[in-house]
């Protein structure tokens, strides 16, 4: 059953941010998705909405759903016109005007952060980044403050890095393999984003650090 309150701007921690920029297939969004049943959702009305441009248009985000399961806590921020509904073990995202263009190029968007919710609390999520280059190398240290960070050895004298964010868990199972994981895809996907523009693999020798087993394709030096 989801529960209904009015909670202040200020009270909102880590949301999931709603990307205008894909447009997905609208039979995507009528696809229900399926949860098991220790996952509990919590819808809330935003006082203070956000608006975010979106071309000649503007989208309002006033709803806050608040998934929960084994793995943590996820909270998305969706548009008022998409309405949550979940019977037993299933959740069906709907928009109020499925023949108006701009909600129905934003269903399957809202659908697929719903989805990644509910995978991201119940098995999480999991990134990984590879370390390519001689010396190179990777450790997660705790400082004297208690922060953990990613510390890394990326080709310059000075080891580099930056403090983990809440709510992610890194591991070094390699001293050049960066395994990161937690409930929040975006998140996740975020802060090993950062991570990977301190040394983007570069074209020539194929140095740097690779995300998600990608590859580049290497370019030859011109010769003189």
């Amino acid at each position: 059953m989801l529960v209904n309150r009015v909670i202040f701007r200020s009270q909102i921690q880590a949301f999931r941010s709603f990307s205008t920029t894909a447009i997905v297939k609208s039979h995507i969004g009528s696809s229900p998705v399926f949860i098991s049943n220790d996952v509990q959702l919590q819808e809330d009305t935003m006082l203070i909405p956000r608006v975010i441009p979106k071309g000649a248009k503007s989208i309002k985000l006033s709803r806050l759903l608040t998934v929960k399961g084994p793995k943590g806590a996820v909270n998305l921020e969706l548009p008022d016109f998409v309405t949550i509904d979940r019977k037993d073990t299933k959740i069906n995202v709907n928009v109020a005007n499925p023949g108006s263009k701009l909600q129905k190029s934003l269903w399957g968007t809202s659908r697929s952060l719903v989805n990644n919710a509910v995978v991201g609390v119940t098995e999480g999520h999991m990134s990984v980044l590879r370390f390519k280059g001689t010396g190179y190398r990777v450790l997660v240290k705790k400082e004297d403050d208690g922060k953990e960070w990613v510390k890394m050895k990326i080709g310059k004298c000075d080891m580099q890095g930056l403090p983990i964010p809440r709510g992610i868990k890194c591991s070094t199972p390699t001293s050049t393999l960066l395994v990161l994981e937690g409930c929040n895809k975006q998140s996740l996907n975020q802060f090993a984003g950062r991570l990977r523009n301190m040394h983007p693999p570069e074209p020539y020798k194929g140095k740097g650090i690779y995300m998600n087993g990608e590859t580049i394709k290497l370019k030859a030096r011109k010769v003189k």
